[in-house]
């Protein structure tokens, strides 16, 4: 499939079926359990009332192959907003034909249009095939700072 042919936008509650069912395929690609209606109500909440941005990638028949989802932050050294990818999935059918990228690409252009300093993505360290495609485009692997996280109960 030409790659022109992916149509990204927004999601928004009119989409909330089409981003539900790839965020149900991705949470059990990470080895979750779907929770078919905890998904959709978590989505539906996300959508509605997170700072956050979720994007739909679609097909040339108007189907959905593919999301991410953008979270803001700032960057206080620099004055400047950054957006971390925090979820980032493609379809199975859709896969190696070049969502990922388009979504990506998306992604740097929504980035730049908010005056956003960067654009910070993490993947699990046995995701090669994504970071393959990070790589690809250009994403260099953070070596300065090392990152701690607290489970909280």
């Amino acid at each position: 499939m030409d790659r022109l042919a992916y149509r990204i936008e927004p999601a928004s509650t009119a989409y909330l079926t089409e981003l539900s069912r790839l965020y149900i395929a991705y949470r059990v690609f990470y080895g979750e359990s779907a929770e078919e209606e905890c998904a959709l109500a978590f989505i539906r909440d996300r959508v509605t009332q997170s700072s956050g941005r979720y994007f739909l990638a679609w097909d040339d028949t108007s189907r959905a192959i593919g999301f991410m989802h953008l979270m803001p932050s700032t960057n206080t050294l620099a004055m400047r907003p950054i957006w971390f990818l925090e979820d980032l999935y493609v379809d199975v059918s859709a896969r190696g034909k070049g969502v990922a990228t388009a979504l990506l690409s998306y992604a740097e252009e929504f980035a730049r249009s908010t005056g956003a300093e960067r654009l910070t993505l993490a993947t699990a360290h046995d995701n090669l095939a994504a970071q393959h495609i990070y790589k690809k485009l250009g994403y260099v692997r953070e070596e300065h700072f090392l990152y701690f996280h607290r489970l909280l109960p």
